[in-house]
């Protein structure tokens, strides 16, 4: 066998893989405590718009000032979310404070979520 034609091939075989891996980005999603309704739903309609691409997302809420002292409601916040999306995908993780303000958890799509294509991003 040409050792020319078989690097030719292995290339080409490369070149497919390559070709066809789906690559999922996290995108992040910041809430606070008293988030209002119709900024809510704006960001729920971008966070179901991204769990159909295939990508995970990445819910944080944010406290300031002396809001940190009700961090149930900024679980509250988190936990409706997790509640409406419940259908298009699953948290990953537990919500767990991150930083010093924050608390985040991240969701992944459902694996029966019919993906909407888009171009991929260079």
């Amino acid at each position: 066998m040409d050792y020319g034609k078989f690097k030719y091939e292995q290339n080409k075989k490369d070149q497919l893989a390559k070709k066809k891996q789906v690559i999922i980005h996290t995108k992040e999603i910041k809430f606070r405590p008293n988030t209002d309704d119709h900024d809510y739903n704006f960001k729920l309609k971008n966070i179901i718009s991204f769990l159909k691409e295939g990508n995970k997302v990445k819910l944080t809420i944010a406290f300031k000032g002396r809001e940190i002292i009700h961090t149930d409601l900024g679980v509250k916040v988190l936990q409706r979310v997790i509640e409406d999306i419940k259908d298009i995908g699953a948290p990953e993780s537990p919500i767990k404070p991150d930083a010093k303000r924050t608390f985040s958890t991240i969701v992944a799509p459902l694996k029966n979520t019919p993906r909407t294509q888009t171009k991929p991003q260079d």
